[in-house]
């Protein structure tokens, strides 16, 4: 697990970035701490692309190194809500409780109920998508996975946030983004279907047959770092490499339409792409649906009711998977589920780390407009990052497909500085 060493830097890395939220932080008397400058929002935004595009990495490391994905989703979701506890009872509670803006544990007595809804049902949207990607990864790989989901969210997310904010995010600008962004989903299909033929080859070469799918290897071997003891070293890229995965993680690919992988991509895409209007709703109440007086959500409180709602979701579902799995996981029980300590760690961080990442996205969005917010969906450009080091994806192979992942990156990072530049402010 050395060579997880990075992630810690990342997560430790909020705390040195506080000082670059705190010049977006307000407190004037007895106001709440809100981001509000075009800077704090920005700042909110980068950080949340870092969280948000390194937890997939740790989740698809776990499969990969044989840990059922129910365990690992159980793990994560905890965490995932403490996040938000943390954030509303931090932020959510600083400062005196106002009439126009009063504070978390005000909030949940208040008859706030039409908002806390939308609320909820964004935490669904989420919950439904981040549970989909899970067995996406297996199939069509983390960077495709990001790549494909997060161009859906922002070609249909951005354009309903766009017109929910009333249009303070700039259309000449914002637009072009949404369009880099399509033109990345075209290319991700591409870059997909490249290094599968790449794969094949490799394994045809070695006259290994996709189709069958060998026994589980032992415990003690390591896809990412080769098998242990006196075995060789599998090298990132070879045929050798694709069979110890394979061998070792808890869902089998090999045999498989990856057609599955893509259809179950395309419906976490489009869950995703609702939740971030959901919230939006439920903080600033577009539709009316408040009675008079009752003050709008802060985002904290929101956000609270928000994971609530995707960590009890999570909860009945994968319970549900333990003992009855899809993708042909294999079956497992509440029980086993409590005693499996290997690798806990890791799912833990990553539900944390999805936890400030979001928290931190909404917070940007309620400053400077969630259509802008909508630039961390280029979290496949860190995604593809730990792909890369971590799961040696791509290795060796052809000079199509490196064509195709560099244009598709290139785009990404062209999507998130138009994005970026769109950033609106929200006047109340």
């Amino acid at each position: 697990m050395k060579q997880m060493g990075p992630l810690y830097m990342t997560f430790s890395g909020f705390l040195s970035l506080i000082p670059l939220l705190t010049e977006g932080i307000y407190s004037s008397g007895l106001k709440m701490y809100l981001v509000e400058s075009k800077g704090g929002a920005i700042a909110c935004m980068l950080l949340a692309l870092s969280f948000l595009g390194t937890w997939p990495a740790i989740m698809t490391l776990l499969e990969r190194r044989g840990r059922l994905p129910q365990h690992t989703y159980l793990d994560y979701t905890i965490t995932n809500l403490l996040a938000a506890v943390i954030i509303a009872l931090t932020f959510g509670q600083i400062g005196s409780s106002t009439a126009e803006v009063p504070n978390f544990l005000t909030q949940l007595s208040q008859d706030n109920w039409p908002c806390v809804l939308f609320a909820m049902a964004g935490g669904v949207v989420l919950s439904l998508g981040n549970l989909s990607t899970q067995y996406a990864w297996a199939f069509v790989g983390l960077s495709v996975t990001e790549v494909i989901t997060s161009s859906i969210t922002v070609v249909i997310g951005t354009t309903l946030n766009y017109f929910l904010d009333d249009k303070i995010n700039k259309a000449e600008i914002l637009f072009p983004g949404v369009g880099c962004f399509l033109i990345a989903v075209c290319l991700a299909s591409a870059v997909h279907s490249s290094n599968a033929a790449d794969n094949k080859a490799k394994l045809m070469a070695q006259g290994m047959d996709t189709s069958v799918v060998k026994e589980a290897s032992p415990n003690n071997e390591d896809p990412e770092n080769g098998s242990s003891g006196t075995a060789p070293k599998a090298k990132f890229g070879t045929a050798d490499f694709l069979i110890e995965v394979e061998k070792r993680r808890s869902i089998k690919v090999f045999g498989k339409s990856t057609l599955i992988g893509l259809v179950i991509t395309f419906f976490a895409g489009v869950c995703f792409s609702l939740f971030s209007p959901a919230f939006n709703l439920a903080t600033n109440d577009q539709w009316h649906t408040l009675k008079e007086g009752v003050p709008h959500l802060v985002v904290y409180t929101a956000f609270f009711y928000f994971s609530v709602s995707c960590f009890v979701l999570a909860l009945i579902l994968n319970i549900i998977f333990l003992y009855r799995p899809v993708m042909d996981a294999p079956k497992s029980t509440l029980r086993a589920y409590l005693s499996d300590w290997n690798g806990r760690g890791w799912a833990f961080l990553a539900g944390l780390l999805c936890g400030f990442g979001n928290g931190l996205q909404f917070m940007g969005g309620q400053a400077a407009g969630y259509a802008a917010a909508d630039a961390v969906q280029a979290l496949p450009l860190v995604s593809t990052f730990w792909g890369i080091v971590l799961f040696g994806e791509y290795r060796k192979s052809s000079r199509r497909t490196y064509i195709l992942l560099g244009s598709m990156l290139f785009m990404f990072i062209a999507a998130v500085g138009v994005l970026m530049a769109s950033s609106g402010h929200r006047k109340d």
